[in-house]
């Protein structure tokens, strides 16, 4: 019986399955993801939220570690994010809530001290330039994945289709996607960051922020 259960977590391993606490390790992963919330969308089914006080396009939704399929989470228990930092990245990130839980939740994985990982956040959305189109959007725009794709690329022409990822919840625009290598140079995306929408997209336009007449 003991020889049964020795070969059973044998082939486990070999499969994988025995290795989740050890692949979720700070600094173990393959490249990194910046993903851009697509505000108005966000909003539309979180009107309450802090970060829809006020109208924004797009905003950093997090910079992610990856596995070339998976990625780790929840890598070390850690502290709250200090006043200081989160004023600083508010801009970027215009919500307490998300800061905290980017940093706990994908910022732990990344082998980085706090401030070293919202640097490179920093960095990773600096390098990448927004298409005027998607810049206080007042009316419902249809558009398409491929229009998405090639907007993108037209001001970022280091971006190919490869590198990007956009995701929709519907026909809803939600999330664009940029895949960096570990030096913050664009590259492909692992296969299971991958174009979530159908042919045509609806982009939510801004609404109007709480207060507002």
């Amino acid at each position: 019986m003991r020889a049964l259960a020795t070969l059973l977590l044998a082939v486990l391993v070999g499969y994988g399955y025995g290795n989740a606490a050890a692949a979720d390790t700070p600094g173990r992963f393959d490249y990194w993801v910046l993903s851009l919330s697509w505000s108005p969308q966000y909003c539309d089914a979180r009107p309450g939220d802090r970060q829809c006080a006020y109208a924004h396009d797009f905003i950093v939704h997090g910079l992610w570690p990856q596995y070339e399929r998976g990625f780790p989470d929840f890598c070390a228990r850690t502290e709250q994010v200090p006043r200081l930092l989160l004023t600083r990245m508010l801009p970027l990130m215009p919500s307490e809530e998300l800061i905290q839980h980017q940093w706990r939740k994908h910022g732990t994985c990344s082998g980085l001290s706090m401030e070293e990982y919202f640097m490179q956040t920093e960095r990773a959305r600096r390098a990448l330039a927004i298409p005027p189109t998607y810049r206080e959007p007042t009316i419902h725009r249809q558009t398409s994945l491929a229009e998405i794709e090639r907007e993108f690329i037209a001001v970022n022409p280091q971006l190919s289709p490869e590198t990007l990822a956009v995701q929709c919840s519907g026909r809803w625009l939600r999330e664009v996607r940029v895949c960096f290598d570990r030096n913050f140079q664009v590259r492909a995306c692992g296969s299971d960051v991958a174009d979530r929408c159908g042919s045509n997209v609806v982009m939510r336009p801004n609404r109007k922020p709480r207060g507002a007449p």
